[in-house]
């Protein structure tokens, strides 16, 4: 179903929200509501970029195994979508995630948690996105909701975000990637000082200075400027896209001449596709590319 922001039929909160703010602001655009029934997320699509909505708010979006499901459902449905060229993940203005959902996960056992291994379901997914995925983080990042925006590939903050990885204080340690991503993009000592801690939390501000996120917003256009971001991305060479995404992301796994190499075989791999010599001809040309993304 079609609708613009100028109609008043929007049926679903998160919506009604975003096209109030940008009726505010003179904006109109053309949005898709998915007609894919979920209970805990919502989704949508604009272009060729799709959003997704954790919608949990009685519970601050805490995750859950039935929460990941859903995720991972829509980002696999978008990721084999040619018609997507990239992804927007995004929570309330109160919360992204608040953290894992404590009441499902505190009577699992090891043994259980071992044989099914538990928590890489929650992971899997994004980590294997071919499509950019832009995280928009709006008030609490924790926990597990931090570590749900470190595996998107570009986080933008709104000004009263909260980050910080506070398991120490249960008992237990990060388990989603927070030891690992966390350390990666903050150092080692502010990482130890947030998870041995479990109380040094970063905000918004503090988040871009550690390199955690790209840009920090008004809450009220976060969402807005995380979609026009989406759509640059999604308005390039898809499969250049992809390319460039493996090598930034293999940054982090090979010593700097095995990713040089890497790098340089992607970049020749291009020389093979309609959209590098489109690219390259309207370049010289002139002119505006004309992606097909081939």
């Amino acid at each position: 179903m079609f609708r613009t922001l100028a109609s008043r039929q929007f049926t679903r909160p998160a919506l009604v929200a975003r096209a109030n703010g940008a009726l505010a602001r003179g904006a109109f655009r053309l949005v898709t509501t998915d007609a894919q029934a979920y209970k805990m997320i919502l989704t949508e699509t604009q272009g060729r970029v799709a959003i997704i909505t954790l919608n949990r708010p009685k519970a601050l979006n805490a995750l859950c195994s039935e929460l990941f499901h859903e995720i991972n459902d829509a980002l696999a449905r978008f990721d084999n979508d040619s018609s997507i060229g990239a992804v927007v993940l995004t929570g309330s203005e109160r919360a992204f995630a608040a953290g894992a959902d404590i009441k499902e996960m505190k009577d699992t056992e090891f043994i259980g948690n071992y044989k099914n291994n538990f928590l890489a379901h929650w992971t899997e997914q994004l980590g294997r996105m071919r499509k950019p995925v832009v995280a928009a983080v709006n008030g609490y990042a924790l926990g597990g909701g931090c570590e749900l925006a470190m595996m998107c590939d570009i986080i933008y903050a709104g000004e009263k975000a909260v980050f910080g990885q506070p398991e120490i204080n249960l008992g237990t340690i990060p388990g989603a990637g927070g030891t690992q991503r966390l350390t990666r993009a903050v150092g080692k000592s502010k990482a130890m000082e947030m998870i041995l801690t479990g109380s040094v939390n970063l905000d918004a501000m503090e988040a871009k200075t550690y390199g955690l996120v790209s840009a920090v917003f008004p809450p009220e256009l976060l969402v807005e400027e995380a979609i026009k971001t989406a759509k640059k991305i999604a308005a390039k060479g898809a499969v250049s896209v992809q390319m460039a995404k493996e090598a930034v992301n293999q940054a982090y796994e090979l010593n700097l001449s095995s990713g040089l190499h890497f790098e340089r075989r992607l970049f020749q791999a291009t020389f093979a596709t309609k959209d590098q010599k489109e690219g390259m001809d309207a370049f010289a040309g002139k002119r505006k590319p004309n992606f097909v993304h081939e």
